[in-house]
């Protein structure tokens, strides 16, 4: 955390003064992402004494729409953003807003939109919104004119191929490193798809003044790892979940997703550097330090979830910098900061071969021996839930269904678990580093996810390209919004443009459709009468692929809680000094399972957690009960909980204004049919 001046540098009465102001000046404190604070006046001792001291509702929540914004503090101003993206500023000791700016002109999302936070550097802030990223006025909101057009730059420019039509936005804000904004993008996981260059663009001009091929082109290292053609067509390879920064070093890390489409690769044979990478750049110029490839050729949308967290551990008695990554699969992954080299053993195994027609599975996979996976690795009978004798059944015939054999099994026709799911083990928010100790703190997700693929042309227009989203019958999943009704909510023009643009993840189907296409899906949508079940041949796609996601949803029982034993949800301490887990607890509940004594089951959970000098670990991020906690960094004993509004999968912040310390956090619910919401929740001692 930076505090308002240097004080190690003033005398003791300057530095009491000084201290009356702290800032959260980037997002998750501080640009190693170690989510780590100082401010100590809020302490294990009194932390039960916390009570709301403001609220503020964005008053722009709609269903479905999600709020995961980390906000960011700075002179006691406190800059974040809404569920339709505007970007607000408030006095951060009352939650009176000071300014706001929409860039949609009071016009309605044509979405939901995740969002994770914004920018704030000299005198502007810069955020991003759909394609644009924008530099406003830090003092009025407005845009500054003078930053790329009007206030701001197109996203899908610079990339080296023609994007039109193509989504392009950056769900996580970046980093500042001179006058440079270093940041990775959001782009759709199905093809169409854009590249997941990473990027630094001048905070002046807007202009781009670097980038980081992540599929390579001609010449550069890992091309070889790709089809000739792939660095013109081939998507994803994201840093999604934003980069780190080593400012001493002038290095920069990242951490990159898999290649689109995420399911089926036989279009990209090959490992696929770099995609599902950890990358070390120079700042300056983006040029490759050093990379290790954690996953090759992913077929299961295993992305690396978050970004790497610089820390320091001990090695024979001396410290030692390095780079932790978690992985969605449950794994923690140490490496030398200034060589890349892991600074555990890891092993090289043999991974089945069986693949639909096409397909070329990497032959093996590489795994970290320590420290040990902070999430369960395989799913057997033995592991199903029991949760009753009739959610027991329910899991168990769809097990059998899904037969999947080994934890890499490449999807199928017949269908198959990915376990731990694509939500993880680790999940977007990160872990949280205490330098004290060593100690790394995750939490979990231990839902299983069900995949089945099968030929894309027997096929409706909408069934071979929405479908695998929003269900078969349009009622939506846990990857995609559902459509029915959505004629009530949305102009036939709005649903064109959302179709042929996209957003986020969702690819925009302009570059691989005509307009007619388009139309006879917009058609279906609104009346519900699909006219297009004549074959997708009908419509040529340059993008497709010959398989499509029939099935791809969260392991369920009959009643709706995973199929899996609890617990469904983990907070962990990981000894990065050790390699082994200090402590591990269920995380989260039920609230009606709850309300029948059926307690500790953990849930999902979106968001991470801060982590304080004085022994503090604090977490919102379950996804159901609404509640943020605090626990005893050194063993996880519960200290103190409190109800928000809605689900704050978010991760909190942590500052000080005029001598009082606050905590913050976004709740905005609206995951995996949680209530969507839009209020932030500051808390102070009394």
């Amino acid at each position: 955390m930076r505090l308002s001046h240097a004080l190690l540098a003033l005398p003791l009465a300057a530095a009491t003064a000084a201290a009356q102001n702290a800032d959260w000046p980037v997002y998750h404190g501080n640009d190693d992402h170690t989510h780590y604070s100082r401010l100590s006046q809020i302490s294990p001792a009194n932390v039960k004494q916390l009570k709301v001291a403001w609220t503020f509702d964005t008053g722009d929540a709609f269903p479905g729409s999600e709020m995961q914004a980390n906000p960011i503090v700075i002179d006691g101003v406190m800059y974040a953003t809404t569920p339709k993206l505007q970007v607000f500023a408030l006095d951060a000791s009352s939650g009176k807003q000071l300014w706001r700016f929409d860039p949609q002109n009071g016009a309605p999302p044509t979405s939901r939109i995740r969002h994770r936070g914004v920018v704030v550097t000299g005198d502007r802030v810069l955020f991003n919104y759909r394609n644009r990223l924008y530099a406003l006025d830090r003092k009025t909101g407005q845009p500054i004119p003078s930053f790329g057009t009007n206030g701001w730059v197109d996203l899908r420019e610079g990339l080296g191929r023609n994007t039109e039509g193509l989504s392009v936005s950056a769900s996580t804000p970046g980093v500042v490193y001179g006058n440079l904004l270093i940041m990775g993008s959001t782009v759709p996981e199905q093809l169409p798809s854009a590249p997941g260059d990473i990027r630094a663009f001048d905070i002046t001009t807007g202009k781009q003044v670097w980038s980081f091929h992540t599929i390579p082109h001609p010449g550069e290292a890992g091309y070889d790892t790709w089809p000739a053609e792939a660095w013109k067509i081939a998507g994803g390879a994201n840093a999604w979940s934003g980069v780190t920064l080593d400012a001493q070093r002038g290095m920069v890390f990242a951490a990159t997703g898999s290649a689109s489409y995420d399911f089926y690769g036989a279009n990209r044979a090959g490992d696929n550097l770099y995609a599902n990478s950890v990358i070390a750049l120079d700042a300056k110029t983006g040029q490759r330090l050093w990379h290790y490839q954690v996953l090759k050729h992913d077929v299961w949308d295993r992305d690396l979830p978050a970004a790497p967290v610089l820390v320091t551990v001990q090695r024979d008695g001396k410290p030692v910098d390095a780079v932790a990554q978690i992985t969605k699969t449950g794994h923690t992954w140490l490496f030398d900061r200034v060589t890349g080299a892991p600074m555990f053993p890891v092993e090289e195994r043999r991974m089945p071969q069986q693949a639909l027609p096409g397909e070329q599975v990497s032959p093996t996979q590489r795994f970290p021996v320590n420290p040990p996976p902070f999430a369960r690795q395989q799913l057997t009978r033995n592991d199903l839930t029991r949760r009753t004798p009739a959610a027991y059944r329910a899991a168990l015939k769809t097990f059998t269904e899904y037969n999947t054999p080994h934890p890499y099994t490449a999807p199928n026709g017949k269908g198959i678990i990915i376990y731990p799911g694509v939500d993880g083990g680790g999940e977007w928010g990160g872990p949280a580093f205490d330098p004290q100790t060593g100690l790394l703190y995750v939490n979990s997700n231990e839902m299983a996810w069900l995949l089945k693929l099968v030929p894309r042309s027997d096929a409706s227009l909408y069934s071979a390209n929405c479908a695998g989203c929003h269900g078969a019958t349009r009622k939506g999943s846990a990857m995609g919004p559902s459509l029915l009704g959505i004629a009530a909510r949305r102009s036939r023009e709005q649903i064109a443009q959302m179709v042929r643009e996209g957003s986020g993840r969702m690819p925009g189907f302009g570059a691989a459709m005509d307009g007619g296409a388009i139309n006879d899906i917009v058609n279906y949508l609104v009346t519900g009468k699909d006219a297009t079940k004549a074959k997708v041949a009908a419509a040529p796609n340059p993008y497709a692929l010959p398989y499509r996601t029939a099935y791809f949803d969260i392991f369920l029982d009959h009643e709706g809680y995973p199929g899996v034993k609890t617990p469904w949800g983990t907070l962990n301490a990981i000894d990065l000094n050790k390699g082994t887990i200090a402590w591990s607890i269920p995380f989260g509940e039920y609230p009606k399972l709850a309300a029948k004594g059926v307690k500790n089951t953990g849930t999902d959970s979106y968001g991470g957690a801060v982590v304080t000098e004085n022994g503090l670990l604090i977490i919102a991020a379950t996804t159901y009960d609404n509640k943020i906690r605090a626990f005893d960094k050194t063993n996880g004993t519960l200290l103190w909980e409190a109800t928000l509004p809605f689900a704050g999968n978010a991760t909190p912040s942590t500052y000080m204004v005029n001598g009082k310390q606050y905590l913050v956090i976004a709740c905005g619910g609206g995951k995996n049919g949680a209530p969507s919401g839009g209020v932030y929740v500051a808390f102070a001692l009394p």
